[in-house]
């Protein structure tokens, strides 16, 4: 019910449940080479595998990168780091980001209250479906 358009931004590891309330935007951004996720590779390697030292497997079968989230419908854009990663260019990627937030907000902020709420229903509906490839 929050009456203004939220956008998240991710710029690095999301990996623990804290890290959920920051995909519960209307619309949610990912850095190029962020990762996002439930629970961090090792964790769930210890979990699944009890072997954390295969995290590299579990994280490929989360699915935890900007392009597999938003493959399936998670991250709705993924920003492009500038020269290889975003810290190599910092007033690059700041200048992008800023540009990303006022582009989506200004896209965001012709919707009523009723009409942002509905598409967040729309949106979060869609995330958990599973479809074998």
């Amino acid at each position: 019910s929050i009456g203004v358009p939220t956008i998240s931004i991710i710029i690095g590891e999301g990996g623990s449940g804290g890290a959920l309330a920051i995909g519960v935007g209307d619309t949610t951004n990912m850095l190029e080479y962020s990762t996002f996720s439930v629970i961090s590779p090792e964790g769930a390697a210890s979990i699944l595998f009890r072997d954390p030292g295969k995290a590299e497997e579990a994280a490929d079968a989360m699915r935890v990168t900007a392009k597999d989230l938003k493959e399936i419908g998670i991250a709705d854009e993924i920003v492009k780091e500038p020269d290889g990663a975003a810290h190599i260019s910092p007033d690059k990627m700041y200048t992008m980001l800023k540009e990303t937030i006022i582009r989506t907000y200004t896209s965001l902020k012709n919707y009523s209250l009723d009409e942002l709420i509905k598409l967040r229903f729309e949106k979060y509906d869609k995330i958990g479906f599973y479809e074998q490839k």
